[in-house]
């Protein structure tokens, strides 16, 4: 499965953006799909996360309700999008696909390319 995550860019404090997930594959309504991201200096963290179904999501706790993940699987593409955006939501965010429905990047087998998201104050 390649992916391709777009959207990215610069905000200020209190802004929103939506990220985009493109796959590749026809299965792709067969995986759970995650996003994660990374900040200079720090490992990278679950963001969220939603089953094939599109019924199930799970988010980490830092979220609070400001994102929400989506998916439509009928475009293979899966959403992320971020409201109420903060300078500490600044890094690279990435997609990726998993057989499973962990939140560990460990449990995740295809990654995209990952986008830029930089929230100014």
């Amino acid at each position: 499965v390649q992916l391709q995550a777009f959207g990215g860019g610069l905000v200020q404090t209190g802004g929103s953006l939506r990220l985009s997930c493109a796959a590749s594959d026809r299965t792709f309504s067969s995986y759970t799909m995650g996003w994660f991201r990374q900040a200079p200096g720090k490992e990278r963290e679950f963001v969220a996360r939603i089953l094939w179904s599109g019924g199930t999501t799970y988010y980490a706790d830092f979220t609070k309700g400001r994102f929400t993940i989506s998916r439509d699987n009928a475009k293979n593409t899966v959403y992320l999008q971020m409201n109420s955006l903060k300078p500490e939501d600044t890094a690279i965010y990435y997609c990726a696909a998993s057989k499973s429905w962990g939140v560990r990047a460990t449990s995740y087998d295809y990654w995209g390319q990952g986008t830029q998201v930089t929230v100014s104050s």
